[in-house]
């Protein structure tokens, strides 16, 4: 449950908020994944109200599987149960007595399994934990399997690896990448809107260290569990690559990282595109209390918006703080994570696709109006939760 509800938005920390306002701001995507048949929830490392969620027979057993009726399985996290006492796997048994109580049927335990098995064991022995609990796990798990027709099919099909990265999927994931991207900001007060861009775009700089950079836009947990910036992590093409296969053959495409003051008021620039944002991360490591654009991101930003007419793209898992830029920017995509498909951004950019994505969140000003939410009596957010401007193909 809910780690981006958590108090400051730290990673497994706990998240303060009465019934009705989880409700009403961190349940409704549960409601759409029940009612549409999910087969299995997996329990958060969080807590609510300082009661671990992996202890929590309220919300995983009278709520989830009662209320809701949700018939698949919940699966605990990775070692959470071990988490649940201070010092860490202190007191293992009753950890094991907790989690299998408060509703949880299947145990993600990669390595002291023995242990698991000999404590739960014995909670049964003794009708601590009843027969009644272990069949109802059980009878969760196999109607899974059963459904997915495991029994009869247990294995995957070797010969469908092959299927894995083909044309029509990244096809489909670039697609999936320029509906996501939400364009915030497209031309300064009183100016025409800048996009989308002129393929014949004449002399264009494109800047910053994500520009050029796969393991950027690809995130946390891709190919391994932090992610790796660079382009030797996995196979696909960087926004840049998809810029320079969009424009114009006459356009010329000069890539700086950092440019200089002095390179970018001499260089003859028509167009700047600036793609700045933050490192890979996944869990406790992108634990972040200011939320700022990392160095050199806001340098550059600086150094080429004040000088040639810029698009700004940032990468990036969530709203960072862009209100102290925003006047120098021309145009403001917040491109979130867009994978491997880099020419999905250019799409939009230069007008073969027009812009129809809306934020999911609301984008703040400054980080002390965190949390803010829709409804809240204080509500002046930077861009407001569902907004997105939109563009047209340029055909």
């Amino acid at each position: 449950m809910w780690d981006g509800g958590t108090y400051k938005g730290i990673n497994e920390n706990n998240t303060i908020i009465d019934f009705h306002g989880l409700l009403q701001i961190h349940m409704p995507p549960y409601y759409n994944a029940v009612i549409n048949s999910v087969s299995s929830i997996m329990v958060s490392f969080s807590s609510w109200n300082g009661v671990r969620m992996h202890a929590n027979h309220f919300l995983v057993t009278d709520f989830l599987k009662n209320t809701l009726k949700f018939r698949g399985f919940v699966i605990s996290d990775w070692e959470a149960l071990d988490k649940m006492t201070n010092p860490r796997g202190s007191d293992y048994h009753l950890s094991i007595k907790l989690g299998v109580l408060a509703g949880i049927d299947m145990v993600m335990i990669p390595f002291n399994y023995t242990g698991f098995i000999g404590n739960l064991t014995s909670l049964i022995l003794d009708n601590t934990i009843p027969m009644s609990r272990i069949d109802d796990a059980v009878r969760r798990i196999l109607r899974v399997k059963f459904t997915m027709g495991l029994f009869e099919n247990p294995f995957p099909d070797p010969s469908l690896a092959g299927e894995l990265g083909k044309q029509e999927h990244r096809d489909l994931a670039r697609e999936a990448v320029r509906k996501s991207l939400v364009l915030l900001k497209n031309g300064k007060y009183g100016e025409k809107p800048l996009l989308p861009l002129p393929k014949k775009c004449g002399k264009l700089l494109v800047a910053g260290s994500y520009a050029d950079n796969l393991g950027g836009q690809c995130g946390g947990w891709t190919i391994t569990w932090q992610g790796l910036e660079g382009n030797n992590l996995t196979a696909g093409t960087t926004i840049l690559e998809g810029i320079k296969s969009t424009v114009d053959g006459s356009a010329q495409v000069v890539f700086s990282e950092e440019p200089s003051p002095d390179f970018v008021q001499k260089g003859g620039f028509n167009y700047a595109i600036v793609v700045v944002g933050e490192p890979p991360y996944a869990e406790s490591q992108g634990d972040n209390l200011n939320l700022t654009i990392p160095a050199p991101g806001p340098s550059v930003i600086e150094t080429v918006c004040s000088n040639v007419k810029c698009i700004v793209v940032l990468i990036s898992g969530r709203p960072l703080l862009i209100e102290p830029y925003i006047n120098k920017i021309d145009a403001f995509v917040a491109a979130w994570l867009p994978g491997t498909e880099g020419k999905g951004v250019a799409d939009v950019l230069y007008g073969d696709y027009g812009f129809t994505g809306k934020l999911s969140r609301t984008w703040f000003k400054s980080v002390d109006q965190l949390p803010m939410n829709v409804g809240d009596l204080h509500y002046d957010p930077l861009f407001p939760f569902g907004f997105g401007l939109e563009t047209h193909p340029s055909f």
